[in-house]
């Protein structure tokens, strides 16, 4: 099977996206087929690309995208372009929808396409809500946006989404099939560690290790997460807090708190670090407003069960890899799980044990690969492609 790959950004890159775009690229490397990565040059409009890429981060993420939906007739050329050299299966985008945009297949073939949120599905939901947007952007470009999102996503054979949360919200907004629209979980930005041989002991006369990650100490609820901390320190627990990715203000720090605002996994030294926070910890506690978390995955891989926020597509069943609690719910919520735990060791070893198994049936890319490569099997065998 051959497959061209579309993204805004390579995917031999591994920090764009949080990891998740070159995780997806090296999955269908491994279990689907031959990959090859489109150009991203924007052809004759190539020197605005250029200078779009040059501006700083915050501008050049708001750019790009809108530039190119609006542009998409003349950027959509090279890659019709480069699809017509070649004979492929399948054209495969991930992320940038826009990539997608007014894009002429030369011959019939599968076109599919994932992300962990669309522009105007994260915008309408708790998670866009919590940062706000400004009255041009609300009565002017979202609804040019939300039309140019219909036209792209209804013309794929294939819509992957990593959640139910996702697929409940695109089908309707966007004018889905159930034969279009799929729930395929992502896996985690880590290799898969080992399992642990036994369940960590949760008990009343050790430490309680909680862990943060990410690289917004707000976003990712770490304020929720520190007082969780001092309220379970109020009822005599001995809670110790690992943060790794940012570094907490002042005022949620304390000699309890422990961390590491940058380890990079490709350093032996600073990749130990990050496994033994992951081993030593008992929860993952991060009431975060996500669209998906890398974190809750590779939490399941080393058997740490997440308490999280019922919000968006965050991956965390209730009671087999943590807890997702109600939007609102706060520190004393969070307090009062951990406690129940406490009182129940063996219950607690029983959690363990299934985060670790839904990490290995599901939230893992072997088994996204495996699964993508069924779906795209199946239609290209039905020779019900896309020729548009």
């Amino acid at each position: 099977m051959k497959i061209a790959y579309l993204c805004d950004i390579s995917p031999e890159h591994s920090q764009p996206y949080s990891g998740g775009n070159a995780r997806i690229y090296r999955a269908l490397q491994d279990h689907v087929g031959e990959v090859d990565i489109l150009p991203r040059a924007w052809g004759a409009a190539e020197p605005l690309r250029r200078v779009i890429y040059a501006l700083p981060d915050g501008v050049n993420l708001r750019l790009r995208w809108r530039l190119h939906l609006l542009l998409a007739r003349i950027i959509s050329r090279s890659v019709t372009e480069a699809l017509a050299a070649k004979h492929y299966d399948v054209v495969f985008g991930a992320y940038s929808f826009q990539s997608m945009a007014q894009l002429k297949t030369p011959y019939p073939m599968l076109k599919a396409f994932t992300s962990d949120a669309s522009f105007t599905v994260y915008k309408r939901s708790e998670i866009g809500a919590s940062f706000g947007s400004s009255w041009v952007s609300r009565r002017l470009l979202d609804p040019l946006t939300l039309r140019a999102e219909r036209n792209i996503y209804r013309k794929l054979d294939l819509a992957l989404w990593p959640s139910d949360w996702l697929k409940d919200e695109a089908d309707p907004l966007y004018g889905l099939s159930e034969n279009q629209s799929v729930v395929v979980p992502w896996g985690a930005n880590i290799d898969t560690p080992k399992a642990e041989t036994k369940p960590l002991r949760l008990t009343q006369e050790t430490p309680v290790n909680l862990l943060v990650v990410g690289r917004d100490w707000v976003s990712k609820g770490g304020p929720i997460a520190f007082e969780t901390l001092a309220k379970l320190r109020e009822q005599g627990v001995d809670v110790r807090l690992t943060v790794i990715g940012t570094t907490p203000p002042d005022c949620h720090l304390n000699r309890y708190v422990t961390v590491h605002p940058t380890l990079d996994k490709t350093v032996p030294r600073e990749r130990a670090l990050f496994e033994a926070a992951f081993r030593q910890a008992h929860f993952l506690v991060q009431p975060s407003f996500e669209s998906w978390g890398f974190a809750f995955c590779e939490a399941a891989a080393y058997s740490l069960p997440s308490l999280c926020l019922a919000v968006g597509g965050v991956p965390v069943q209730d009671g087999i890899t943590g807890h997702n609690l109600p939007p609102g719910a706060g520190a004393a919520e969070f307090a009062d799980i951990i406690s129940t735990y406490l009182k129940d060791p063996e219950r607690y070893a029983a959690l363990r044990r299934s985060a670790r198994a839904d990490f290995e049936e599901n939230l893992n890319w072997d088994a996204w690969g495996r699964k993508v490569h069924d779906l795209f099997d199946a239609r290209l065998t039905s020779g019900e492609l896309s020729d548009q």
